[in-house]
């Protein structure tokens, strides 16, 4: 199915895949394995921006006639509310299921937003803007490779911080799973690429108090799960002391 997207002009147009699916390719592209159940999903996550900042020829991606063109019985999840567009799809009588996600951009208009170059709706979510907005290309290897945008592996991993702090508890696993992805990278990214943890934490704190509250509640709890983590980023990222130090 990705590379039905990837063909379709997807990955051209800007999108980028996220969470599970994104977490494996991160691994490819820092050569690492990860550890099984980490990687465990049926569900694709695919963002885009409303506009694209870069200046491409007119083209599009028809995401509804790629998925219709499969054959795998994909069809449209109904919004919560009966006026807005599905940003969802799901194959009938199976877990695979695909979201279309975009940034919120303004914090009391949740509703679907249009997408034209991919002809989708998509639903916007808070913080997704800092975790796309800088993107790396892997491949994501599965018999043959298929080349797709996904976020920087710093980013990805204090992004992860911050959701598992937003999800109810009834999303609890989910929860474990962003602490244990966000860990495996951080312990990658402070051995061999300190700098790029540094450069994405001071993205981070330029959105503000708020955002660094989510994440360091996220960075407490990922170290009473995963303490072996402590020592090589704390060393790398000293600041990141003084900010738990301050939570108590």
């Amino acid at each position: 199915m990705i590379k039905a997207l990837a063909e379709s002009g997807l990955f051209h147009l800007g999108g980028v895949l996220i969470d599970t699916h994104a977490f494996t390719v991160l691994g490819n592209l820092l050569g690492v394995r990860w550890a099984r159940h980490a990687v465990k999903t049926q569900d694709i996550d695919i963002a885009g921006g409303l506009h694209l900042d870069i200046a491409v020829p007119d083209l599009h991606a028809d995401i509804p006639k790629t998925l219709d063109a499969l054959k795998m019985g994909f069809l449209p999840i109904p919004a919560l509310n009966p006026k807005s567009p599905s940003t969802s799809f799901k194959v009938r009588g199976s877990a695979l299921r695909v979201d279309f996600v975009t940034p919120l951009k303004h914090r009391r208009n949740v509703a679907p937003v249009f997408i034209r170059r991919f002809n989708i709706a998509a639903q916007p979510l808070p913080y997704l803007g800092y975790v796309i907005e800088r993107c790396e290309r892997g491949a994501l290897v599965d018999g043959q490779g298929v080349l797709v945008n996904v976020p920087a592996p710093a980013r990805f991993a204090f992004h992860k911080l911050i959701v598992s702090r937003t999800r109810d508890v009834s999303t609890r696993t989910k929860s474990d799973k962003d602490l244990l992805q966000a860990a495996q990278i951080f312990e990658v990214l402070a051995e061999d690429r300190p700098g790029d943890l540094a450069l994405a934490w001071n993205a981070l704190e330029s959105h503000g108090k708020a955002w660094t509250a989510k994440a360091v509640a996220g960075l407490s709890a990922l170290l009473r799960r995963h303490p072996a983590v402590q020592q090589p980023l704390l060393h790398v990222l000293p600041i990141l002391c003084s900010y738990l130090q301050r939570r108590g």
